[in-house]
């Protein structure tokens, strides 16, 4: 089995040799003998620069080829969707870091819920009662569960109702 072997990369060197010549005559142009290398032999380096100078037409038609003779694919590793896990492991994987609270009702002190929007949001009054009237809606977003959390007590305390999302 390994005379067999021997005997097929005996049979690809020269087609190895001929994309070797054509990779000489195209890096050639760009830095000749960069790494030193006798003539006979290719360096990395002067494979890279054959694939710098393929436009991406050239490259794919390339690929292509190379495929075929050799029975490979270059096709990426494929991830394992989110939700193929077991839901204990994407809990603890992804922690939440940001929440929004929300305003889902305003109860009965409308006018005590306004100032304490404003005076949480830095809103102006006419926008403050937009947001207040408008329930339910996010009153921050994206911001740690303490400041969260926060939010939520100053709100309940005036008769609101807030939950964090």
């Amino acid at each position: 089995m390994v005379e067999e072997e021997k005997e097929q990369v005996k049979t690809q060197e020269p087609e190895a040799e001929k994309k070797e010549e054509k990779a000489k005559k195209t890096s050639a142009g760009k830095s000749e003998g960069s790494t030193g290398k006798a003539a006979d032999g290719i360096s990395k380096e002067q494979v890279f620069e054959f694939f710098d100078s393929l436009n991406l037409l050239e490259l794919s038609e390339f690929i292509k080829e190379f495929e075929e003779r050799y029975g490979v694919t270059a096709a990426a590793g494929v991830a394992m969707p989110a939700s193929a896990m077991p839901a204990g492991e994407a809990e603890a994987e992804e922690e939440k870091t940001e929440f929004t609270p929300m305003l889902v009702s305003v109860g009965e002190k409308r006018i005590n819920v306004i100032k304490e929007i404003r005076a949480i949001t830095a809103l102006g009054l006419k926008e403050a009662k937009a947001l207040v009237e408008g329930a339910p809606q996010a009153i921050k977003e994206d911001i740690p569960k303490a400041e969260a959390e926060e939010i939520k007590k100053k709100l309940e305390a005036v008769g609101a109702k807030v939950e964090i999302k």
